[in-house]
């Protein structure tokens, strides 16, 4: 449900560099995304690029089907070192693609080097799609990954107080969900949560998302496609729970601390921070980072300008600083 009040405001400026980047990322992707680019966008090979660097890194992957939602099957992903032994960090990792498209490997190769210097196990969920698998299959799919992931902790190589859930956009919003669900339901114990520019307010209200309309990399239009998709008819309603839109919860007490970043220049900028300073509210740990002229996902899409470089390195921190790497 669009807030009709609300008109297209003025933006922030995008950042330089990144602004002469977008021309290229124009080349290769609409600026509004609709239902009809569903079917093409999945088709793409991302995913066969991960496995060859995991495979030029020499890394080592195992596949495991294990019951999600309604004891559904299932696929997780364990990317570790190879002949490894003892115990490390682990990484619970919720994949992008604003609940409609992507998979298990979108965004995994943020925690390479957390495997190949710091013995950390990366275990990457498959869960299912909307408007196929609307809510609440794709963040109880992941909330079953989760523990999956917590119940084999032993088997896996992972320290009981160093599991971290992280994901960037929808897989930022799936991961503050899947949070959410954690506490609720006692467990699995997180040691933190990492939440890359997370999408986690359906209501289409905010002033950034009145900003970022027909401009940037994943507008107005195409966040409201992603929340159609995913809750139908109750997108903005009341019908809506807080563990698809975690930004409705009004009690984000009880949470591990939280890592969350976004642009400036983004949709998701203001529930980004709202959602920070709601956490902070409650008596809670946050890190907030809102890096000047960002789009939504410039760090990707953009690895080499200078504020890119700054925002992976402001997550590789936090990351050392709760994993105690």
């Amino acid at each position: 449900m669009t807030d009709t009040t609300t008109a297209t405001r003025t933006r922030p400026p995008f950042d330089p560099e990144l602004e002469a980047a977008l021309s290229l990322i124009r080349e290769q992707m609409p600026v509004t995304f609709t239902s009809e680019l569903i079917p093409a966008s999945r088709s793409s090979l991302a995913g066969e690029a991960v496995l060859a660097e995991i495979a030029e890194r020499g890394l080592v992957v195992r596949d495991v089907t294990i019951p999600g939602h309604a004891g559904d099957d299932i696929v997780v992903s364990v990317i570790e070192r190879p002949g490894r032994t003892g115990t490390g960090p682990g990484i619970f990792h919720t994949h992008g693609g604003g609940m409609i498209v992507g998979d298990r490997w979108l965004g995994v190769p943020l925690f390479f080097d957390l495997i190949e210097q710091h013995n950390a196990v990366v275990v990457t969920v498959e869960y299912r799609l909307a408007p196929e698998f609307p809510d609440p299959y794709p963040v109880e799919d992941c909330y079953a990954g989760l523990v999956w992931t917590g119940a084999n902790l032993t088997e896996l190589g992972i320290d009981a107080d160093r599991l971290v859930i992280a994901g960037g956009s929808a897989g930022g919003g799936l991961a503050a969900g899947t949070t959410l669900l954690a506490r609720d339901r006692r467990g699995p114990a997180l040691a933190g949560q990492l939440l890359i520019c997370p999408m986690i307010d359906d209501r289409d209200s905010t002033v950034s998302t009145a900003q970022i309309d027909g401009v940037g990399v994943w507008d107005r239009g195409s966040n409201v496609t992603g929340w159609s998709a995913l809750l139908g008819d109750r997108r903005g309603t009341d019908d809506v729970s807080i563990y698809a839109a975690p930004a409705r919860a009004t009690d984000l007490s009880g949470l591990p601390p939280a890592y969350i970043d976004c642009g400036s220049a983004e949709v998701f900028r203001d529930e980004d921070v709202a959602y920070a300073s709601r956490i902070w509210a409650d008596g809670g740990e946050a890190e907030l980072h809102v890096w000047n002229g960002g789009f939504h996902g410039f760090d990707m899409m953009a690895p080499h300008a200078a504020v890119s470089r700054a925002s992976v390195a402001a997550r590789a921190s936090w990351l050392a600083r709760v994993l105690g790497v």
